[in-house]
């Protein structure tokens, strides 16, 4: 038996919907020429207008090679997410030259060289190099942020541009409105904060789900304003209660954060007050777990019994100077999770109680995570050969286009497809991620469902009603043990599915926390081993042009399972985390076009998955 209550029906794959939720398929994190680095590093043509007809998709001109180029699959929703810091300065100085009026002689000659070496990077190879300029260097990230604050952060010998930066907040929110269809195709308005004080990533994307009038009454908080992320959820809080709007923020690639993101102490190296707590839980309900830059779930060092754990790993961080990457229990969101249950069980509430969401933070302005269609994440990273590198630097260590995964997307369950249903979802947490397969997951948790609840006609209403969905929270029925109800369906044109896991995280009374994986339910007949090791479901990969078979791998996985080491008086999450068999990755099919062998290094196969938002067990 595949774990207690295993239902496993290998079935044709089926429409994931319900009568009252419907799954919607997007993307939050998406980048436009009108952020500094997208268009100095090859985006010179697509802005939000472009970026939301490719997503409904309509074909459009890549920005790099300038061939057509198509989404495989429409997306449901998007938000252009640009860089509120120099919001779209770079591509005005760029179309229009830099504005000297007011400035003295050696202000003018300074903004003047500065706009030519913009320019310059646009119009060359050498883009990333500029770019990099701009970075700041590893240092303290307190100290950096504060001289921040008190002292600001020139760009490089450049004017402030604030009318340009209110002129182009409006044409991002107007273009929002126009591509926005209720039912259709919602376009939610966003950006993103984009604090890296000494090189320490704990940018957020800041959605809200208010349309342009709304929206243009306020410029987007940004990463110059403050850098510390409270400063971050107390300007939100003054935004909504000015204009009625809602709003979330999104932490994204934690991986590179240095340990700070989900780190026990604020960045400001204070301790969690209740205040701090409940502005993050309040405003910060999900967490992106995989984008291009790398899977930010866990880490090998973090999980050594998860075989799972090296997924897409992302070492590199963002900042001038180079330094080894150091992992950290900050930086992965599962033992963020666990941070949660331990801060819970110390001060009696969790600041990392978050859903889980993919992106892609394509800064090309061309959304969507497809493996065969990937266009790199700068539109300068779109070509087989671009993607090993534009310019040789040497000994010096920076990331090329194959270290990029090719991920990912968010999963919303909603009630309709607009605005409001969306921003309600993620409120809630009923939401999932995936590395860019659309893998239907439903996931809930409950008590005394009846025997044939995975295959009735009526699961999602069932099931909600005898318990709570994907981002729940569930109360404790004295010392039962809660039922937990997994359906997991292939995409309908894409690769079968190994196996469904559930990941479990504990605290116990010392408020040291745990983690555990259980291989819940698999395709085919294969046993676990003395240790409960299961075997691996084996690849139909082949690498000399880049084809897979469906011939392993099952269409639908279902489960109902309880947890055999529950103990009811302990604080726990789970979350169900859903593997395909292996299949090619981008580089590979960018190999075999070039017809030359990928360099051992660089990954050929990826086994992509999906990951649901948490369910928290709450004890009496």
């Amino acid at each position: 038996m595949r774990g207690l209550f295993t239902v496993a029906a290998l079935l044709a794959a089926t429409s994931v919907s319900a009568a009252d939720k419907q799954l919607l398929w997007g993307d939050t994190h998406l980048h436009t020429n009108n952020s500094f680095d997208a268009i100095t590093i090859g985006n010179r043509t697509i802005g939000p207008a472009e970026a939301y007809r490719y997503a409904k998709g309509e074909p459009v001109v890549h920005p790099y090679h300038r061939a057509r180029v198509q989404i495989g699959e429409p997306l449901d929703f998007l938000v252009v997410s640009d860089h509120a810091e120099y919001l779209g300065t770079v591509r005005y100085i760029y179309e229009n030259g830099v504005p000297t009026e007011g400035l003295g002689v050696f202000e003018t000659l300074a903004a003047w060289f500065s706009s030519a070496v913009i320019t310059f990077g646009i119009e060359t190879k050498y883009g990333p190099l500029v770019f990099g300029s701009r970075l700041p260097v590893a240092e303290d990230p307190k100290i950096a942020g504060e001289r921040i604050i008190e002292e600001g952060m020139p760009m490089g010998g450049l004017p402030p541009m604030p009318d340009v930066e209110r002129s182009v907040w409006q044409e991002i929110t107007n273009a929002a409105d126009a591509a926005n269809e209720p039912g259709e195709f919602t376009a939610l308005i966003g950006w993103e904060w984009s604090s890296n004080a000494g090189g320490v990533n704990m940018h957020r994307i800041v959605i809200t789900d208010s349309g342009a009038e709304t929206a243009q009454q306020y410029q987007p908080f940004s990463f110059l304003n403050s850098p510390f992320p409270e400063d971050l959820w107390a300007w939100l809080e003054k935004a909504s209660a000015s204009t009625q709007a809602d709003f979330i923020a999104i932490p994204h690639n934690s991986n590179i954060s240095k340990g700070y993101m989900f780190d026990k102490r604020t960045l400001r190296g204070e301790d969690f007050s209740p205040e701090y707590i409940a502005l993050r839980a309040k405003w910060e309900t999900v967490t992106e777990v995989t984008q291009i830059k790398g899977d930010s779930e866990t880490h090998p060092t973090l999980s050594p019994d998860d075989e799972f754990a090296d997924f897409e790993t992302f070492d590199f961080y963002i900042q001038q100077d180079e330094t080894p990457y150091v992992v950290a229990p900050g930086d992965y969101v599962r033992s963020g999770l666990r941070a949660g249950l331990e801060v819970q069980q110390a001060l009696g509430d969790n600041p990392f109680q978050f859903g889980l969401i993919g992106s892609s933070d394509a800064h090309s302005g061309l959304a969507g995570a497809e493996e065969d269609n990937f266009h790199g994440k700068f539109a300068a990273d779109s070509t087989p050969e671009s993607k090993q590198g534009l310019v040789d630097l040497g000994d010096r260590r920076t990331p090329v286009g194959w270290d990029m995964a090719a991920a990912g997307l968010a999963a919303v369950w909603a009630e309709e497809n607009t605005r409001e249903a969306i921003m309600r979802a993620l409120k809630r947490r009923e939401v999932y991620a995936t590395s860019g397969p659309r893998i239907g997951v439903r996931f809930f948790a409950g008590y005394e469902y009846g025997e044939g609840i995975l295959d009735s006609a009526e699961f999602y209403a069932e099931a909600a009603a005898g318990g709570v969905p994907m981002g729940g929270e569930l109360a404790a029925r004295g010392d039962t043990a809660p039922e937990f109800l997994l359906i997991a369906e292939k995409e309908a044109d894409g690769a079968n599915l190994d196996r469904v896991q559930i990941v479990k995280g504990w605290v116990d009374e010392d408020g040291t926390s745990y983690e555990q994986v259980f291989d819940v339910v698999w395709s085919g007949e294969r046993v676990p081993d003395e240790n409960g090791d299961l075997p691996g479901v084996g690849s139909t990969v082949n690498i000399d042009n880049a084809s897979y078979a469906n011939t392993i791998g099952a269409a639908r996985l279902q489960a109902r399972w309880q947890d055999p080491d529950f103990n009811a008086e302990q604080h726990a999450f789970y979350y169900a985390r859903v593997l395909e068999i292996p299949t090619p990755r981008h580089s590979l099919y960018d190999a075999v076009a070039m017809g030359e062998p990928l360099p051992a290094e660089v990954p050929a196969t990826v086994q992509d998955r999906a990951y649901t938002s948490p369910i928290w067990y709450r004890p009496q």
